[in-house]
């Protein structure tokens, strides 16, 4: 279909921070820094490092009072970082998130988005599934654990259907959850165009519009039209 690559344009995870250090720095570089590492890589901390965790959540709870709040400070500051690119202040701030709320499962859309920022699906995958057992409904990675799998659709070769049909799956309990998202309205959108439902695409292409059209882009519109004519 020739409108993909436009689409994985729109879906793909954003590449700046790659232009500043490679995923074979990054994991090199893990090997000896444990920030790197979701969980802190689950290894046994100095007592400086300790001393240091306790600071900070004295702190943390200070200003937020409790530690799923504080934790939820965390998660938004990784994902601030994480729209400049700056992926290593990013994962510092999920970490923090965790050692404040290990059972806060933002803390593992975090951890996914960075691995899927370097196209480390699979792991990604992974770290979204954590977060998912520990709220099922959780419907923002519901929506981006979609997104790969979409992507995954889109550079695959044979367009293997399956991978297309699980994110249909996944954006649609993430839309049962909460029919208000954009980003997973418009994404449902985009899997309908993929898999050539014209009235489907149609359907929440007008809802996302309804809601305000911020993810959509004129090179989808177009291609839209292009197909299903309307």
């Amino acid at each position: 279909m020739k409108y993909l690559i436009i689409l994985i344009a729109t879906l793909s995870w954003g590449q700046s921070f790659g232009q500043q250090t490679s995923y074979l720095e990054w994991q090199e570089e893990a090997k000896t820094n444990i920030r790197l590492v979701p969980e802190y890589g689950n290894v046994q901390k100095t007592k400086e490092q300790i001393a240091d965790d306790n600071e900070l959540i004295k702190t943390s709870l200070k200003i937020d009072t409790t530690h799923r709040k504080a934790s939820d400070h965390f998660v938004r500051l990784g994902f601030t970082y994480l729209s400049r690119g700056d992926l290593r202040t990013a994962m510092y701030r999920f970490n923090q998130a965790w050692l404040l709320d290990p059972k806060n499962e933002n803390v593992y859309w975090g951890f996914g988005a960075i691995y899927g920022m370097f196209n480390d699906y699979p792991t990604a995958i992974v770290e979204y599934d954590k977060g998912l057992v520990l709220n099922p409904n959780g419907s923002v990675i519901l929506t981006d654990k979609a997104t790969l799998y979409v992507v995954g659709f889109q550079h695959d070769p044979n367009h293997d259907q399956n991978k297309l049909n699980t994110a249909i799956d996944l954006l649609k309990k993430s839309y049962s959850i909460n029919a208000n998202d954009q980003n997973t309205v418009f994404k449902l959108s985009v899997c309908f165009f993929l898999n050539k439902d014209c009235s489907n695409a149609w359907k929440f292409y007008d809802e996302c519009e309804k809601l305000g059209g911020r993810p959509i882009t004129p090179e989808f519109t177009d291609a839209l039209k292009r197909m299903c004519n309307k």
